[in-house]
């Protein structure tokens, strides 16, 4: 299922570090206007939650805009932060869709050196993740692949093991399933 989040967290004794707090994804339906990114942020910044990634793109509708932000921080405080950002003049509406059935998606350019030998397995696994070449020179190849942030942390981890130079991700986009509103 693509509605993924990160709701189990490893006890602290077991792994040695501090548990992660859960990740939640809104969808934001905004005027498009100046300053509406600064006071919906400021929302975020007021209630401890720290933004991990954050989307913006037009929206089928004329003078919106369409926002998806990935954020951590206290469950209890995720509904305060919702009624918050409805009441915000320039937000037409703001869902969470952390439990929602839900299509996610994000986008990554991979750029690996390599040298000939290397770049066929390098081609391999790509193919393995749905992903594509997008460009190829001498020393490197830049790779293409949308999926799940899973997904793409596990493309990410199977590029490591090379001489990974960049990585350029989108962070998460959501629509939510069926006639259900984004």
């Amino acid at each position: 299922m693509d509605n993924q989040t990160d709701t189990a967290v490893p006890a602290q004794a077991e792994t040695g570090r501090t548990p992660r707090a859960p990740r939640a994804t809104i969808g934001l339906l905004v005027n498009d206007q100046p300053g509406v990114l600064m006071r919906i942020s400021q929302v975020f910044s007021r209630r401890g939650y720290n933004i991990e990634s954050l989307v913006v793109s037009p929206a089928h509708q004329a003078d919106t805009s369409r926002m998806t932000i990935t954020c951590s921080g206290p469950e209890d405080v995720l509904q305060q932060i919702i009624l918050q950002l409805n009441k915000l003049v320039d937000v037409v509406h703001a869902r969470d869709h952390s439990q929602d059935q839900a299509v996610t998606r994000e986008l990554a350019l991979f750029k690996i050196r390599c040298g000939v030998p290397e770049r066929t397995e390098i081609l391999q696994i790509a193919e393995v993740f749905r992903g594509k070449a997008v460009d190829i020179s001498e020393e490197t190849v830049t790779i293409e692949a949308t999926g799940t942030s899973e997904k793409m942390d596990a493309l990410a981890a199977m590029f490591a093991k090379f001489d990974l130079r960049e990585m350029v991700r989108t962070g998460k986009i959501v629509m939510a399933r069926g006639t259900q509103v984004t």
